[in-house]
């Protein structure tokens, strides 16, 4: 009796190892699927524009991360164009594998010269932003089309919705920060899409973009070699939709249209994501 006892309970031991054994390879394997899924994905990185921060993408980096991406999104100092697409381009070097460049207002000037001659660049994608060409500025394109808020005096030295605010270089000249009015900010950046709490929280927050930058032309227009995709914010206060229309059309951009506003990625993140995933996801 004891005998057919022990081996009972032997075969019921190595039916246990057998499935354990079985969850433990199962486990294992999909745990090597999950990590060769995220080494197949490219990194993502956001570039903000003017009179926004990183944060602006807060609302598509956890959508990007709950799909699995690595997600990056470095500070643009907002200085000089050439010196800001040099910064970016010197942060690229430090990501591993496969890049996907994402840029909104400015910050599409940015991606645009410092992707340049970079291989591990697989896709640029412009939010509601600048695609210059070679000495083409973000202020001269901004200007060409109507539509825009920033001024109500095409005459006037300063956009009328600016505040400009002088401040000392570091070699000694003076240089001259760009605001956007408090007052001005939910109707020019977020198209009054935004609660007026919530305007004057980013108002406050913003950070300014020096003139030398806005008016500094383009060099190197990566987005003849790289592959691009295009969100045109159709409510747009700050960049004219018509000129976003232009700039996508010229770059042979992959394109879609919302109507949203300035900082889109703010008021609508589901349709920016989906867009860097079609990038993303593009062969």
């Amino acid at each position: 009796m004891f005998q057919h006892r022990s081996g009972r309970l032997a075969a019921i031991a190595t039916t246990a190892l057998a499935l354990a054994a079985g969850v433990s390879t199962t486990t294992a394997f999909a745990t090597q699927n999950h990590h060769a899924d995220a080494a197949a994905k490219p990194t993502v990185v956001l570039v903000h524009g003017a009179w926004a921060d990183s944060s602006s993408w807060n609302g598509v980096v956890r959508r990007l991360q709950g799909d699995g991406y690595r997600v990056t999104a470095p500070a643009t100092p907002l200085r000089g164009l050439s010196s800001d697409a040099s910064y970016l381009a010197d942060y690229l070097k430090t990501v591993k594998g496969p890049i996907v460049l994402v840029g909104h207002s400015y910050g599409g000037a940015v991606i645009t010269d410092a992707a340049a001659g970079n291989p591990r660049v697989k896709a640029l994608v412009y939010i509601a932003a600048f695609a210059p060409d070679k000495g083409e500025s973000a202020a001269g394109l901004a200007a060409e089309y109507p539509g825009s808020h920033l001024s109500d005096d095409p005459h006037a030295p300063v956009p009328t919705a600016l505040n400009p605010v002088p401040f000392t270089q570091a070699d000694g000249s003076t240089g001259v920060d760009l605001y956007i009015k408090p007052d001005k900010y939910r109707d020019v950046f977020l198209s009054n899409r935004l609660g007026a709490a919530k305007a004057a929280e980013l108002a406050a927050t913003q950070r300014p973009v020096t003139a030398q930058a806005l008016g500094e032309p383009s060099t190197a227009p990566a987005w003849k070699t790289i592959p691009s995709w295009y969100l045109v914010a159709g409510e747009d206060h700050a960049i004219p939709p018509a000129a976003q229309r232009a700039m996508a059309a010229r770059a042979h951009a992959h394109t879609v249209e919302v109507a949203g506003p300035h900082d889109v990625a703010v008021t609508d993140p589901h349709a920016v994501t989906r867009l860097v995933e079609r990038a993303a996801t593009a062969r």
